[in-house]
């Protein structure tokens, strides 16, 4: 079960980490780090904002308590290595480093608190009656899947961007991060109506850090080299305003989201999308 639920805070982030792999062998380098960052923003704000809206979120997991500072360190720390206007192949690296780290301290950590809420939610999530051969089967046709409409995610976002006339940045901002992060709602929304908010609030979380770690990493590796200065100047502050933001909510007093918190985060998202489109 530790190892599910590692897997499956990695398979949210899998949409974007096959996106931004195939940006970068393109040369559309901006286009990942756009969908990186826009993936963010809209986790927690359109996505944790509408789960909340709907059904009030509270935190319960002391896990989730110690995920969201670790959260906020890995934003600062993929902020330090965009600081200079660069991914180098250096950064991609050291990416690589604090994922492995980080999904050792996730492991580690889920072997630890053996009674955390969020261990009990993930075990009654899981079906039990499935072999493994069938789970493997659509596993495989899952990623197949997958990794096609991937292909045709970046082929579509590209083609957009040529006609609308805007940057692959702002495309990845918006159309291709919505689109990423669907999944994300769903099933945030699916586990709060199940009253499995940690569970809801955890795909969130988990998400935004393979996010900054291993899909940040793939234009690194792949396509080193500079990207658009909007990228510091407008988009990373306005992640880290919303990443600080979700800090504020579940660590207060209440370590809860209700409508009203809720409704805030969608209408910052609401102005996020407003600001792009007066810039663009």
């Amino acid at each position: 079960m530790v190892i599910g639920l590692t897997i499956v805070s990695l398979g949210t982030s899998l949409p974007e980490m096959l996106v931004a792999m195939i940006a970068a062998l393109d040369g559309s380098r901006d286009l990942g780090i756009g969908n990186v960052l826009g993936s963010n923003i809209a986790n927690v704000a359109l996505v944790l904002g509408i789960t909340a809206m709907i059904v009030p979120l509270t935190i319960n997991s002391i896990t989730l308590r110690r995920e969201i500072p670790v959260l906020l360190l890995i934003t600062f720390l993929a902020f330090a290595l965009m600081a200079d206007g660069t991914l180098s192949f250096m950064d991609g690296l050291v990416l690589l480093a604090g994922l492995i780290l980080m999904l050792v301290w996730m492991v580690r950590t889920a072997l630890h608190d053996k009674r955390d809420p969020l261990l009990q939610e993930m075990i009654e999530t899981v079906p039990e009656s499935m072999p493994m051969n069938k789970a493997a089967m659509w596993f495989v046709i899952g990623l197949l899947v997958l990794i096609a409409s991937s292909r045709m995610v970046v082929w579509g976002a590209v083609e957009i961007a040529h006609i609308l006339g805007v940057s692959d940045l702002v495309i990845g901002l918006t159309i291709v991060a919505v689109g990423t992060s669907l999944p994300e709602l769903v099933a945030s929304i699916v586990s709060a109506v199940k009253n499995e908010a940690d569970l809801a609030i955890g795909n969130v979380i988990g998400s935004n850090m393979f996010n900054l770690l291993a899909v940040l990493m793939m234009p690194a590796l792949i396509e080193p080299g500079a990207f658009s200065p909007q990228v510091l100047l407008r988009d990373f502050p306005i992640m880290l305003l919303f990443t600080l933001a979700l800090v504020v909510l579940t660590i207060g007093k209440s370590h809860s989201i209700g409508r009203f918190k809720g409704g805030l985060l969608v209408s910052g998202f609401a102005g996020y999308l407003y600001l792009l489109y007066l810039q663009a």
